[in-house]
């Protein structure tokens, strides 16, 4: 991260505030008019949420101005928005959700699911984690070549 463009930072910091939003809003742990959660956020909901969002927003600036060979090696998309997900619903009230509340009912998701959010949490985080230390190895480990069709004619790389 150290050799990161200014482009890449950018895009690192708009993710992870879009990230904090599209995590935060729908779950509760940001108070807005929009919803209403029925439990208390939890002391660790705030953490995580930033975290998720931060390390989303990270993952996402790897793939910022790299050519199309790089952004195809290592960690897929949809995993790391499963890891997001996976976020969204530890933080997220345990009874609001109608999945949860359709299969435990109410005090199923308050009995088990809730204990199992802190679970959730750390397997996502975990996963982030993975991702975004498996994407800055694979670009450090591996780089592509600078070739004359991965270029513009200024010599700038083609994004």
């Amino acid at each position: 991260m150290r050799t990161w463009t200014a482009r890449q930072w950018l895009a690192a910091a708009a993710v992870t505030v879009a990230a904090g939003a599209a995590i935060g809003i729908p779950t509760g742990v940001v108070d807005t008019p929009l919803y209403a959660r029925m439990t208390a956020v939890l002391w660790w909901n705030y953490p995580v949420w930033a975290l998720s969002s931060l390390l989303v927003g990270l993952l996402v600036a790897t793939y910022v101005g790299q050519p199309p060979a790089v952004r195809a090696r290592g960690p897929r998309g949809p995993r790391a928005v499963a890891a997001a997900l996976l976020s969204a619903f530890a933080v997220g009230c345990p009874v609001c959700n109608k999945l949860v509340v359709l299969a435990l009912g109410t005090s199923g998701a308050l009995s088990y699911w809730a204990p199992a959010q802190p679970l959730l949490a750390i397997a996502s985080l975990a996963l982030l984690v993975h991702a975004l230390v498996r994407r800055l190895r694979t670009v450090a480990d591996c780089p592509v070549p600078v070739t004359a069709s991965s270029t513009k004619a200024d010599g700038a790389p083609v994004a």
